[in-house]
């Protein structure tokens, strides 16, 4: 396989084709991480910085019941912004695949709506696939877990010894089985199977294929991936540094109105954040969908969705 040619060609398409940029931030909206949490209230020893006072101090003298209800809203709202981004993310997805399809079968333009509604049939099907192989990992690392635990337990601690070798194998072993996945959501969507059709779908051509799978991985992956989020990341980072030198020179006051400062920063950057990441989303599944369609060979004619499952 030539991996210039689907690399220049997937960089031709989106820039020909710049919806597919909206689909490329859509897809990034369910790619984020959590954080960790903290105490509601401050201590009495503790000190909130200057400006954040009156806001503290109404939040120290709400009832017990309002704060129950304000952190069950807050969770409720969370709830809701989650199964949006899981929603947005998915059929950014699918509207890559597809328009990366319909750009490389000759078309001429691609309409948002006709990408986003052509979507819909797809959506259940790999949001399902990502579920299921989501929950599998899952309850695998769990079990690891527990394995170690138990181990170090009975052993003394010498068991985690004897774990750290696997720990290290799950690395690869995770970015082969991700690699799985994004072969089985395209077969989903431009062959029209069901989830578990996709599956072996995803596997056959990964396996059947497996050393040009590996090379795009390293490149679409480490490369592309990798080294461009972090150059897209990096302003954020010089956005907060000078709010911790504040914190660690000057104090409370310094680092919250520091920190105020970063925040301003980061809100005007977002925008452009955004852009580049759903720029940087787009050209590597729509370079995935390439990769599938040359190693497939499949016609290029989009094929209609039906309610598979």
């Amino acid at each position: 396989m030539d991996y210039g040619n689907v690399l220049s060609r997937a960089w031709q398409i989106i820039w020909k084709h710049k919806v597919l940029w909206i689909f490329g931030i859509l897809a990034g909206c369910n790619s984020g991480g959590g954080g960790g949490g903290s105490n509601l209230r401050y201590s009495s020893e503790e000190e909130a910085p200057q400006w954040m006072q009156p806001f503290v101090q109404q939040f120290d003298n709400m009832p017990d019941g309002q704060i129950a209800l304000l952190v069950g809203a807050l969770i409720l709202v969370m709830l809701v912004l989650v199964i949006v981004a899981i929603f947005l993310g998915t059929i950014g997805r699918v509207g890559l695949v597809r328009g990366t399809q319909q750009a490389e079968g000759g078309a001429a333009s691609l309409s948002f709506g006709e990408l986003f509604s052509g979507s819909m049939p797809y959506f259940w099907r790999v949001f399902g696939l990502n579920l299921v192989v989501g929950l599998a990992i899952f309850a695998f690392v769990v079990v690891f877990a527990l394995i170690g635990l138990f181990g170090a337990i009975a052993t003394l601690g010498l068991g985690l010894v004897c774990l750290i070798p696997l720990a290290c194998v799950m690395v690869p072993v995770l970015w082969f089985v991700s690699v799985i996945v994004e072969q089985a959501s395209i077969a989903i969507i431009l062959e029209n199977l069901s989830l578990m059709d996709g599956l072996r779908r995803g596997w056959d051509v990964v396996r059947n294929n497996l050393g040009a799978m590996i090379i795009m991985a390293l490149i679409l992956g480490l490369g592309v991936g990798g080294i461009g989020g972090m150059l897209i990341a990096l302003p954020v980072v010089f956005i907060f540094i000078p709010a911790a030198f504040g914190g660690a020179i000057g104090g409370s006051d310094a680092l919250g109105n520091g920190l105020l400062v970063a925040g301003i920063c980061f809100v005007a950057y977002l925008p452009i954040l955004l852009v580049l990441n759903g720029i940087l989303r787009s050209f590597i599944e729509s370079a995935w969908t390439l990769t599938f369609l040359r190693l497939t060979a499949k016609p290029m004619e989009i094929v209609a969705p039906s309610e598979a499952v």
